[in-house]
């Protein structure tokens, strides 16, 4: 008999751990685009990276090879509606502050409105925090961030001029910023981190790169891009050279709001399963919704009728657990049907210790969603919510 233990459900993602495709330094499009302007903006009124001169190289040296000029400057005086007509998009490198006054925000407003194309790097999200407009563009604002260290990119969107060139997932070392709000609703996700590859991350679904349409022009932003380091990286700078070319117009994305993978993203309380075996629902003041599924053991599952697996390529799940830990199977069909991923799960110290966990899917079935746990005897685990990414 399952005793009244609340617990809850951790996943850790256990998806073979790849390096993003090799690219060269100046990877760019098969045809060269016609020759435009880039205006790079790096002013700062707060911290200061050290990376800016080097950032602005690599976007040279990218311009060089890829048919773009390039002006750098820290002199706000260039937001003029006259002056920015000469650009096809402009980058803010690692800015941070308040660094335009209020004549100038309205210029690069009418700018960015009337079709031109913003790049935001790393603390571009650092930046102007009392400006609504400028907080849609960029899509979040910073909120802290851990230690520089390795983690692991989960690339959602495949499909997009930025990360066309990566595997499913990228393993680098960068810092990683938490964001203030998830701006999924909001953007077109490129590519998330998975929280349980690295220690500090504190959003559970973590967006680290996006792309959205802003009135008649495009927004493109990246967390990446902290360290000196990353500017050498042959598949950082060709996100970044796809990044620019989707804001200047030449390299067309569906951007549009709706999660990665070229489709939408799902997520369900874990509690409004339509079939189970073995789990019971626990009451949860801290849990989404307010309860999750617990009581669970080995070989228990719950299934899912109304969410498709079709073409899914991600999974997360916010969990909790201070018993055996154990193994998540993402299935398509029935709790034996199609394998299409794994996760581990470990102890987080409590049931009442959250911790939101990902791995990827094969994308290959069209089946209904079931999970299946696995894992030693008595309790394992309890889980929040499950959310899917790409598909439909």
């Amino acid at each position: 008999m399952k005793l009244p233990i609340r617990r809850a459900l951790a996943v850790a993602a256990s998806g073979v751990l790849l390096a993003g495709t090799a690219v060269a330094a100046t990877a760019g499009p098969a045809q060269a685009d016609d020759p435009y302007q880039v205006l790079v903006f790096s002013k700062t009124a707060g911290f200061r990276h050290d990376a800016i001169p080097v950032g602005i190289q690599a976007i040279r040296d990218l311009g060089a090879a890829n048919n773009f000029t390039v002006t750098a400057t820290e002199d706000a005086a260039q937001f003029t509606t006259t002056s920015l007509a000469r650009f096809r998009t402009v980058v803010f490198l690692n800015t941070t502050g308040d660094v335009l006054n209020a004549s100038q925000q309205t210029a690069f407003e009418t700018y960015v409105n009337g079709g031109g194309g913003f790049v935001g790097v790393h603390s571009a999200a650092d930046t102007e925090y009392d400006w609504p407009y400028y907080g849609r563009l960029v899509g979040a604002w910073f909120a802290s961030h851990p230690a520089i260290q390795q983690a692991t990119v989960n690339v959602e969107d495949r499909t997009h001029a930025a990360t066309a060139h990566l595997a499913a997932t990228w393993t680098r070392t960068d810092e990683w910023y938490n964001y203030r709000t998830n701006p999924r609703s909001q953007v077109r996700v490129l590519a998330s981190l998975n929280e349980s590859s690295y220690s500090g991350g504190s959003m559970g679904d973590h967006p680290i790169a996006w792309c959205h349409p802003q009135s008649s022009g495009r927004a493109f932003y990246t967390g990446f891009g902290h360290t000196q380091a990353s500017y050498a990286d042959p598949a950082f700078r060709a996100h970044l050279l796809g990044g620019i070319r989707y804001a200047a117009g030449w390299a067309p994305a569906a951007c549009t709001p709706g999660g990665g993978g070229g489709g939408g993203s799902v997520t369900v309380e874990a509690e409004s399963y339509s079939s189970q075996s073995g789990v019971q629902i626990v009451g949860k003041g801290a849990a989404s919704g307010g309860a999750t599924v617990g009581y669970i053991e080995n070989n228990d599952w719950t299934g899912y009728a109304s969410v498709s697996t079709a073409g899914r390529t991600g999974f997360s799940a916010r969990i909790s657990s201070a018993g055996a830990g154990g193994t998540i199977q993402i299935r398509a069909g029935s709790a034996t049907g199609t394998l299409l991923g794994s996760a581990a799960v470990p102890n987080t110290g409590g049931w009442e210790t959250f911790r939101t966990v990902t791995t990827t899917l094969t994308g290959t079935a069209s089946g209904s969603l079931f999970l299946r746990y696995t894992g030693g005897s008595g309790s394992l685990f309890d889980v929040d919510t499950v959310t899917l990414t790409g598909g439909s």
